[in-house]
């Protein structure tokens, strides 16, 4: 959906569906100089239904009026001269830019595809990234006050029909206290000496593509000869950008180093402040003596831990090596609600095949286990609570039912600023959706 939100938004769809397109789009709606497409609608309409939303006979409405408060967002923070920094946009549409390129598998693929080049990709792709981030920008400041009440939470719970309250399956709190072994200076140095003598064959002849794929522990781009596509300053680690930006387009660095391990950089091109560069990265291992030491300090705090001495989420905050989740306590979050109860489908499979063996309370002991980056790791799960499958309540589901309530506020906050604000823009809207009364049938 993702793939296909980024075709229609910069026009890259093949010359009979361009026909279609150009045969059935209109524009429905305008709020000063910008516009609404029927094609913008509709596209929104399929990708709310496909994310679960109902459709009660009033969803390309409530469509067209999300869609209308956008474009007012707009329009009026031209009028407010709110603006978003063009290093901000340059930087998220980087970002975007190669989340597609992975998705699709390399640069080459995604410029084949579209016949266009990385760059004209980005400039169609620019405006809309920036009005996006405008429109962030306004919501944040209007809804910056909102808060509710528990009165609040309440009161909306009560309004929802008791036959229409959701039904949530298992779910479970489980955190985590990981520690990454120290690796000596010895392993250390095995790397950098294959690297070295990786380094020795590419001056003498060979192919730092080919060696790329065969030894490179980087798999995303291994299988890509290195190759790590275009980013801008700021995207990768500052050990890598500083090299990287330091060579001439076909130059390679010497081995350096990052959190991630050693590599040899070599910079393929550059245009601006964005780049592209291939590398090969050798991880040094951990050796036996380093794994058993990372596990004498977490059999240590998992000790303290349950003598009381230090709760665990304290723990966690101090002493995990893992960021994503030591500010919450050590517990893994669920996404969507930005809560630690999570249903145990959304929990890592490794992760719940240990907690199943486990009693609710129970912390286990140290544990080995690989990253998402491929580090050696150890870390001790807390396995807090369990919730079996119920229907909504406020007891077990308070933090829920507070965020929906939440975001209910905020919406008709924004409703009720594009009621108060309409009139300082220019709106019109097509009689193809009369019955949606947005403007009470009024024509601007």
């Amino acid at each position: 959906m993702l793939l296909l939100a980024f075709a229609v938004a910069i026009g890259l769809v093949s010359p009979a569906r361009a026909q279609q397109k150009t045969n059935v789009d209109k524009i429905v709606a305008k709020v000063d100089n910008y516009i609404v497409l029927r094609s913008d609608v509709e596209m929104t309409y399929v990708q709310m239904l496909s994310n679960g939303e109902k459709d009660n006979g009033n969803l390309k409405c409530e469509v067209l009026e999300n869609l209308l408060v956008s474009k007012m967002m707009l329009a009026k923070a031209e009028i407010d001269s709110v603006m978003v920094e063009d290093a901000m946009v340059e930087d998220q549409m980087t970002r975007r830019m190669q989340y597609f390129i992975n998705q699709i598998g390399s640069q080459e693929k995604l410029e084949e595809l579209y016949g266009k080049t990385i760059d004209q990709l980005k400039g169609e792709l620019r405006k809309q990234v920036r009005e996006q981030m405008i429109v962030q920008k306004m919501q944040e400041t209007i809804t910056a006050d909102v808060k509710v009440t528990p009165a609040e939470v309440r009161k909306f719970f009560n309004s929802i029909p008791r036959d229409s309250l959701p039904y949530f399956s298992t779910e479970v709190e489980v955190g985590q206290i990981v520690k990454y072994p120290e690796v000596s200076k010895e392993q250390k140095q095995k790397a950098k000496e294959k690297l070295q003598d990786l380094r020795k064959r590419i001056v003498n002849g060979e192919d730092f593509a080919e060696l790329s794929k065969t030894y490179s522990e980087d798999p995303g781009s291994a299988k890509k000869g290195g190759d790590l596509g275009w980013w801008g300053r700021g995207a990768m680690v500052p050990e890598f950008e500083g090299a990287a930006l330091q060579l001439k387009p076909g130059e390679m660095s010497p081995v350096i180093e990052s959190p991630f391990g050693f590599h040899l950089i070599r910079l393929e091109e550059r245009k601006g402040t964005q780049y592209r560069a291939r590398h090969i990265l050798i991880k040094p291992e951990s050796s036996t003596l380093d794994l058993n030491d990372a596990k004498d300090y977490l059999d240590s705090l998992r000790s303290v831990i349950l003598a009381d001495s230090i709760s665990f989420e304290k723990a966690a905050k101090e002493y995990s090596d893992d960021e994503m989740t030591k500010t919450s306590g050590g517990f893994f979050v669920d996404p969507s609600t930005n809560i630690s109860r999570m249903p145990v489908e959304s929990i890592d499979p490794v992760v719940f095949f240990v907690i199943d063996t486990m009693k609710v309370g129970n912390i286990s002991p140290p544990l080995k286990f690989r990253t998402e980056d491929g580090k050696d790791a150890l870390r001790i799960l807390y396995y807090k609570a369990r919730t079996a499958p119920h229907q909504a309540n406020l007891k077990e589901d308070y933090q829920k039912i507070y965020n929906a309530a939440l975001a209910e506020k905020k919406q008709r906050l924004l409703s009720d600023w594009f009621e108060s604000t309409r009139s300082e823009v220019y709106i019109s809207i097509d009689p193809m959706y009369d019955s949606c009364d947005l403007l009470n049938k009024e024509t601007f």
